[in-house]
């Protein structure tokens, strides 16, 4: 069972920039697509942006487009997402999320990544 643990949230102003990390147990990580969804109080959970098993494939959802960045290092076990020109609107609990098969890419919905982490707080304030 992999473990995934998301950091690097916090508070800050509109306009700044925050990098999320996650970290993923386990042997398997350069495998799987990545994926990074969000979910702001009395609002669904949301895809934000997702990589490819190889790296090569990145997309992202309209909203955060030219702001964020999805990377991932496989030496690390580690994905991330990269935010930039933050909005208050992109208040939400961040979940980062491994693609449910092996290879490929995973899609935009959530029923396509089979393990997620516990969320970290991001908070954008005006």
């Amino acid at each position: 069972q992999v473990q995934l643990v998301e950091s690097g949230g916090g508070l800050v102003q509109a306009g700044d920039s925050l990098r999320l990390s996650c970290a993923a147990s386990g042997r398997t990580f350069s495998n799987y697509a990545m994926g990074w969804f969000r979910q702001a109080p009395r609002k669904e959970r949301e895809f934000v942006a997702a990589i490819s098993w190889t790296g090569s494939i990145t997309y992202y959802a309209d909203s955060v487009k030219g702001r964020f960045t999805i990377s991932r290092d496989d030496a690390k076990n580690t994905v991330y997402l990269q935010m930039n020109s933050l909005k208050p609107e992109d208040t939400a609990v961040y979940y980062c999320a491994r693609g449910g098969v092996i290879g490929g890419l995973a899609g935009t919905a959530a029923s396509s990544f089979g393990s997620w982490g516990q969320g970290t707080q991001v908070t954008v304030s005006s």
